[in-house]
């Protein structure tokens, strides 16, 4: 009996077949198969037996999961977030965007238009670049309102991204390359800078492109393209990546949605930057339009191209992509992803963009590492030895990389002793803060926007603010520049003539001084 027949029913039964013909009556089989498949006989039995079968499919489903992914994951989530609550304590600050975040978490928490004073009074953030996914913000700062519920939230997605790594590579090399691979993934340099960074819009980019890749991987169209289409709602740079993801898809899996996947990157990325941001905008327009000289390139295409690649900084993060990928990753053709990202951010003119630093190359990281999983398992299957060997180097490879680069990268500090220990002033800094009632206008630098927010109405001493209530000189805070006021009472009132400003509070490096109304 074949071993593909559909049912036993139908097996005919032994000795000779019977002859065809207009006297031949039907075999019991096709009323068998009749019974076998009718719906009305089934039908009664279905209320009862659908819930039990959703469970079933749910258990199996999850008894599918690889233990050793998700714990990776779990772990790469930890180890983030003790970086992250060693900074909270030490009030390290590096860039203004936590507190940014942590202001439009706040107004999606009230269910309210994102407006961000520290960028301005009355300034929509929606203006600023086009992340309308970050409203699922607002459920976990209304549960609890800080800035370090964003940095939390960012290193669990950061963790999941590192669970579908791993679990890619269990699936396509193995249980130890396969966790071997995440390993490698978590510790990063990519993942290592932006969770330094503090908390950006691409924390929710990173595990949409592990998912969308995944499953392009493993050949499902209609979860790549779902995954891969959601990209366009966290950033306006990422239209780009979705068109390339795609084309990618479109040519892998000869699948017609992949162009209209692409297709829909690309509309989003005019829709952002032409209409949605400009109609957001106080200024009407597009903030970040000037950052790629695009007449100069096209008037001098080689002269943009030998740009493109020139610049020490350039060099450092192609080589650190080079070292952390395995090499393998060119092998595959999810490396024709990374270009997007690569091209805008070395043909525009802010050096920032440039290195390795940052949050930038963060969605770098899953395509890299998913890649060389993809070019090591694509090469494992070649006839000839020599590339089968060189195949088993590549996951090695990257994680001897990533084990080299560790004490250069900023999880190196949590080695040191000092990391663990809280900031000598953080007791002064919070009865400083504890000074200033709830709703209260108040100007401070960067340091510690993201704890004033929560209670305050927070502005930037950069700004052209309108008065404040409160206003806070931190001697230690570098927002001041070179020079930092030595009399808060005396900057106040210059900085806003016509006030009186009296000081509150004088401890530790903080002056807090109060406006007299």
């Amino acid at each position: 009996m074949n071993g593909d027949a559909p049912s036993a029913d139908l097996t005919p039964p032994s000795g000779p077949a019977p002859v065809a013909g207009p006297a031949t009556r039907p075999t019991t089989a096709a009323p068998s198969l009749r019974r076998a498949a009718g719906p009305a006989e089934h039908r009664p039995d279905r209320p009862a037996t659908a819930p039990a079968t959703l469970r079933g499919r749910t258990a199996a489903a999850v008894r599918r999961q690889p233990p050793g992914a998700w714990l990776t994951g779990l772990a790469a989530a930890l180890l983030y977030t003790v970086f992250s609550v060693t900074q909270w304590n030490r009030l390290e600050a590096p860039s203004w965007d936590l507190g940014i975040f942590t202001q439009l978490a706040k107004a999606y928490a009230g269910v309210d238009t994102p407006i961000v004073p520290i960028k301005g009074e009355d300034f929509n953030l929606l203006g600023d670049h086009f992340h309308p996914l970050l409203v699922l913000l607002g459920p976990a700062y209304a549960v609890a309102p800080s800035g370090l519920t964003l940095l939390l939230v960012q290193n669990l997605l950061f963790g999941l991204s590192v669970a579908v790594v791993a679990r890619t590579g269990i699936r396509l090399l193995g249980s130890a390359a396969g966790i071997a691979v995440g390993v490698a993934y978590a510790l990063s340099w990519g993942l290592q800078s932006a969770v330094a960074a503090q908390f950006h819009e691409i924390a929710f980019a990173v595990p949409l492109l592990a998912l969308g890749l995944e499953a392009l991987l493993a050949g499902r169209v209609l979860p790549a393209v779902l995954w891969s289409g959601v990209l366009v709602f966290v950033k306006e740079d990422l239209g780009l990546t979705v068109m390339a993801l795609g084309l990618v898809i479109a040519w892998r899996l000869r699948s017609v949605a992949g162009l209209w996947l692409a297709a829909w990157g690309a509309l989003w990325l005019v829709l952002s930057v032409r209409v949605v941001l400009p109609a957001l905008n106080a200024a009407g327009q597009y903030d970040y339009s000037d950052r790629i000289d695009a007449g100069a390139m096209i008037a001098d295409p080689a002269g943009a191209v030998v740009g493109l690649l020139t610049g020490t900084a350039k060099h450092e993060t192609l080589l650190l992509l080079l070292l952390a990928g395995g090499v393998l990753f060119l092998r595959s053709s999810l490396s024709l992803v990374l270009l997007p990202t690569l091209l805008w951010r070395f043909a525009s003119g802010q050096e920032g963009y440039w290195g390795p630093e940052w949050h930038y190359s963060a969605v770098l990281m899953p395509v890299l590492f998913l890649g060389l999983v993809d070019g090591a398992h694509s090469l494992r299957s070649t006839r000839r030895r020599w590339v089968r060997s060189v195949a088993l180097l590549g996951v090695p490879a990257a994680v001897a990389a990533c084990l080299v680069l560790l004490p250069t990268q900023k999880f190196a500090v949590l080695a040191e002793p000092d990391t663990y220990r809280q900031s000598a002033r953080w007791d002064a800094a919070h009865r400083m803060m504890g000074l200033i009632p709830e709703g209260a206008t108040v100007e401070s630098g960067v340091v510690l926007m993201a704890y004033l927010v929560p209670e305050t109405r927070v502005y930037w001493l950069g700004n052209a603010n309108p008065a404040p209530d409160y206003l806070i000189v931190d001697a230690d805070d570098w927002s001041w520049g070179a020079t930092r006021p030595a009399d808060a009472e005396a900057h106040a009132e210059q900085r806003f003539p016509g006030t009186d400003y009296t000081l509150a509070f004088d401890e530790a490096g903080y002056q807090l001084v109060r406006l007299e109304r």
